[in-house]
């Protein structure tokens, strides 16, 4: 009898300490589990990646996770890469008045040809050299109305284009003095100045454009002979540009070499 409630009595007691091991193992899991939590927070969305796509082909038998795209190693001979030639502003600006023109020079073919149209393209652009006798009469100042109809084919492609256009209009030195034109001064700006609203009228905006009236000065040769002195009457079509560059003839396109 004593031995079965010293048995009994040891039952109860091992039955009263029992919960100290499952609290242990609740302990040892919550322990765990803020270990696990932690480590998760100081590792960057690479690193897990490759630890989850390393975990994942070990328990599936797979190959070895890769590298991501952007941590693989570049190969060591690369082609080299073209190189890209910066466009030269002045280069391109010099191609479009060189086909301002060529343009122009198809207009004032028949004149050309003639002489009485020479084209030249230099540092200061295009210049568009018209003899006087073509445009107007000896001592006036209003265009002839069939050079007006030339003109305006002229203003047709300049209408198009984006430089400033300087007129100028050129005498020889042999004095004038009328009620219109005092001097040569007057007759030589009044011409520069009619060609600019045939401009004006065909197209051409005003803001680009400008009259100059130089005279006798700057004459293309000398005035001792008649035909110098007709060929420093003239007016030219200025088209502006900055670009430097030598004086060239634009050579005009079916014109048989010289």
């Amino acid at each position: 009898m004593r031995r079965r409630r010293k048995y009994l009595d040891q039952r109860q007691s091992d039955n009263h300490e029992r919960w100290l091991v499952s609290y242990a193992d609740f302990m040892t899991l919550m322990f765990a589990f803020f270990v696990v939590m932690y480590a998760l927070s100081s590792v960057n969305e690479g690193k897990y990646r490759v630890l989850s796509e390393s975990l994942l082909g070990a328990f599936t038998s797979k190959a070895p996770a890769r590298i991501p795209p952007a941590a693989q190693p570049l190969p060591r001979d690369l082609p080299p890469r073209p190189m890209i030639k910066p466009v030269d502003p002045q280069a391109r600006e010099r191609e479009q008045m060189r086909l301002i023109g060529q343009d122009i020079l198809k207009v004032l073919d028949p004149l050309v040809r003639d002489g009485q149209v020479k084209v030249t393209q230099s540092n200061r652009g295009i210049s568009v050299e018209i003899n006087a006798s073509v445009l107007f009469a000896s001592g006036q100042a209003q265009l002839r109305a069939e050079s007006g109809r030339v003109l305006q084919q002229v203003a047709r492609v300049l209408a198009m284009a984006q430089q400033r256009i300087q007129v100028e209009g050129y005498t020889d030195d042999t004095p004038i003095s009328t009620s219109q034109f005092p001097s040569n001064w007057e007759l030589s700006a009044a011409r520069a100045s009619s060609v600019v609203r045939l401009f004006i009228d065909h197209g051409v905006v005003q803001e680009r454009l400008s009259a100059v009236g130089y005279g006798p000065n700057h004459p293309m040769t000398s005035n001792a002979t008649a035909e110098g002195r007709a060929r420093n009457r003239r007016v030219t079509v200025m088209i502006l540009a900055e670009t430097p560059g030598k004086v060239v003839e634009i050579p005009l396109q079916g014109a048989p070499p010289q």
